[in-house]
């Protein structure tokens, strides 16, 4: 007796146009009743949400691997921003660029060194002598980079204190944020991939902690935790567009201040950039997903013993699957700074952050491209309006209530948390009734 696998063309799935469209009509009446410029930038938001859930979609849904330093990658990716485009800052490099050189030769030498005694040497002698090396070499990096960083931190410290960028179009940095963060987790996968799961997860959590704190206290790189504003835009800003005269006729015509009408056009064009890198990577992830390869990972996260059985090489398929979704979620992160238009390393909360990007994948459907993307949107949409809507659901419930000033007031300081019990109520509705996600995987039936 034979059986034959068959899958449905996820077009077919009923759900998909129906879920999108109820998520858009969300959007438009955020619109048509609050203002235009709010929709796009909650668009806007949502987009980078939806690409942040499918780079953990690829590593959780396609292979289990559970990554709980999300956000440590996507600082990486805003870390790219801030040294690809903004502009180098010359007495910098003349006051610590030397130091920083023989820094870096000194970190090439121990590298080197390390891996010649690897080869030369075996057992307890090997070992000895690398942790030796290391030590020596982190001495002797020390003693260039220390004083070459106070040095560079000094200068104009109020403004700059650290060494720029490269001043090259904002544009790229989201390919070198994916670039940074690939890097970031080839060198954690080769050392966290082995452990289980959930040791795994705290790994990773550490992780991303460590890559904060480096962030916030290497001031010489990206000013810390003194933030680099004014970064360049990819869009024109909107004081250049009320410049322009065919501008200001156009605002004219239609009836709308300048003011707003630039606003909506500078809001819509990050809007088709970042739906333009959406519909890329969801191509490719789709193209993966139903590959040979995307077939593999999900056998290996179905039975790993079974396919290490037969003969897949498990730990590395995890190392190919964790570094291409990181990548997608440093290129997020470089898209995040770009919007905002300033780096500030101390929003990123990892705990938080990383909370939310994971609800995004679990309401969404994990495994499913389409889940993971309509998660990103649902959960920042309502993670974004919960704060109005408990302020305006406490203001009618209070309105007709007796209630003593300090009673209305507590009241009220404690509307914006409604956000988390939302949150927590979306997730227990999903796992109740749709445990597998508002869209669940596909899964092969047999004929």
């Amino acid at each position: 007796m034979t059986t034959q696998e068959t899958r449905d063309p996820q077009k077919r799935d009923p759900r998909i146009p129906l879920l999108y469209a109820a998520m858009a009509l969300a959007l438009l009446a955020v619109g048509f009743f609050q203002s235009w410029t709010v929709a796009l930038a909650i668009l806007n938001l949502c987009l980078i949400s939806a690409i942040m859930s499918l780079g953990a979609n690829l590593q959780w849904g396609y292979a289990g691997l559970f990554n709980a330093g999300i956000m440590g990658f996507a600082a990486l990716g805003g870390v790219a921003a801030v040294l690809v485009a903004m502009p180098p800052i010359p007495e910098a490099w003349r006051a610590g660029g030397p130091g920083l050189g023989l820094a870096a030769l000194a970190i090439a030498a121990t590298v080197a060194a390390c891996l010649y005694l690897r080869r030369r040497l075996t057992g307890g002698a090997r070992n000895l002598a690398v942790a030796a090396t290391i030590i020596v070499g982190y001495f002797f990096v020390r003693y260039f980079a220390d004083p070459a960083t106070d040095a560079i931190e000094s200068i104009n410290p109020a403004a700059q204190g650290n060494i720029g960028g490269l001043g090259l179009p904002i544009l790229l940095s989201w390919i070198v944020g994916g670039l940074f963060a690939a890097g970031a987790a080839y060198l954690i996968g080769k050392v966290a991939l082995g452990l289980r799961s959930d040791y795994l997860a705290i790994a990773t959590l550490g992780i991303a902690e460590i890559i904060l704190a480096v962030i916030k206290n290497e001031a010489w790189l990206t000013r810390g935790v003194k933030n680099v504003t004014g970064l360049p835009r990819p869009v024109p800003a909107e004081i250049e567009l009320q410049r322009m005269s065919w501008f200001l006729d156009l605002a004219s015509q239609i009836g709308m201040s300048p003011a707003m009408l630039s606003t909506i056009m500078v809001r819509g064009a990050y809007a088709l950039l970042f739906v333009a890198v959406l519909i890329v990577l969801m191509i490719l992830c789709e193209r993966a997903l139903n590959s040979p390869w995307g077939r593999m990972m999900r056998a290996i996260r179905d039975n790993r013993d079974s396919a290490a059985a037969m003969g897949k090489d498990v730990t590395r398929r995890h190392l190919q699957v964790f570094v291409l979704g990181s990548a997608i979620v440093g290129i997020a992160g470089a898209m995040l700074v770009s919007l905002d238009g300033q780096f500030t390393p101390g929003s990123y909360n990892p705990l938080r952050f990383t909370f939310l990007i994971w609800v995004m994948v679990i309401v969404g459907g994990s495994g499913n491209n389409f889940g993971a993307v309509l998660g990103g949107f649902l959960i920042w949409f309502v993670w974004i309006q919960a704060e109005p809507a408990g302020l305006w659901l406490m203001q009618v419930l209070t309105s007709n209530i007796a209630f003593g000033p300090g009673v209305r007031a507590h009241l009220m300081d404690a509307a914006p948390h409604l956000r988390l019990f939302l949150m927590g109520a979306i997730l227990l509705v999903v796992m109740r009734f749709s445990p597998q996600g508002l869209i669940p995987e596909r899964r092969a039936r047999r004929a």
